[in-house]
């Protein structure tokens, strides 16, 4: 039977994608910021330079084919890689409305209760609640980044500046 490449393709061609439009959004940013990119980016295209090269070898000793039937099986509704899917997708599209803080508990609450079955949810929700706290005070109030601010850090900066 041979291999079906086609779908463990899928996150390399996407890695590819992301990387060169990431490398687009950052020639206006300071040099360490842009050596950091290309540092991190060029790895990753290494790193799927090499697996589709072993692709097309595959495919060239008709060990393997384009075929998808290997993209989405039982085990991925079972494993909760559909939920993590789903949760990643929400959190691109509310991290603009809701401003990093909150997307990003939202994010790692339902993330951690996919991957934990619903167990501990009281530990998975503090924990949820301190690293989104500690992302804010790093990010956000002490770096001043430019991460998507919402009614939370609006909250916070009105409540520091006001002290």
């Amino acid at each position: 039977m041979k291999r079906q490449l086609g779908g463990e393709l899928v996150i390399p061609v996407l890695a590819i994608t992301f990387t060169l439009y990431y490398f687009s959004t950052i020639w206006n940013s300071p040099w360490t910021a842009q050596v950091s990119a290309f540092l991190v980016g060029g790895v990753l295209l290494l790193v799927s330079a090499i697996f589709i090269l072993r692709c097309i070898r595959w495919l060239a000793r008709g060990e393997g084919s384009l075929g998808f039937g290997n993209l989405f099986s039982r085990e991925d509704v079972a494993s909760g890689r559909i939920g993590l899917l789903l949760t990643t997708i929400a959190f691109c599209m509310l991290i603009e409305p809701l401003g990093f803080t909150l997307a990003t508990f939202l994010f790692l609450f339902a993330s951690m209760l996919i991957l934990s079955r619903c167990r501990r949810v009281a530990f998975i929700l503090g924990l949820s609640a301190a690293i989104s706290l500690v992302g804010w005070a790093v990010f956000i109030w002490a770096f001043d980044t430019r991460f998507p601010r919402g009614w939370f850090e609006t909250t916070m900066k009105a409540i520091l500046s006001n002290g």
